[in-house]
């Protein structure tokens, strides 16, 4: 069994900060639970191009407010508390944060924990490891 608290995670290599998201790694590959878990907040007034085209994302929103927006067809979503989605077809997206949001985040593979964004959004590819 493994049992975390988010205050033991921040502050510390587990908690990734960038000018627009903040992502604290609570259940990592080296877990090897299968799946990575975070509590990421997205921050107000900004906009991030991801597109996961290692990884499958589940998403679920308990706080605040934003959107998300298709690349490709260009539809918005509004994501407010109670919302969730999944990015199971790898899509390219804009995540736009219209207040501070909080979000649990689910990934497959499982993230190592150091991961960030790359030019093209996207993390890398897991390693066999």
């Amino acid at each position: 069994m493994i049992v975390r608290y988010l205050e033991e995670r921040i502050g510390t290599e587990y908690d990734v900060d960038t000018p627009t998201w903040n992502s604290r790694r609570l259940l990592l590959k080296e877990d090897g639970a299968g799946f990575s878990l975070h509590d990421t907040q997205i921050k107000a007034g900004t906009e991030t191009m991801i597109w996961y085209k290692h990884h499958v994302e589940a998403v679920y929103c308990i706080e605040g407010e934003g959107e998300i927006e298709l690349v490709n067809t260009k539809e918005k979503f509004p994501i407010r508390p109670g919302m969730m989605y999944v990015l199971n077809g790898h899509e390219k997206h804009w995540l736009r944060g219209k207040t501070d949001m909080r979000m649990v985040c689910v990934f497959n593979p499982p993230c190592t924990g150091l991961e960030v964004h790359d030019e093209e959004g996207a993390y890398a590819a897991p390693t066999a490891n």
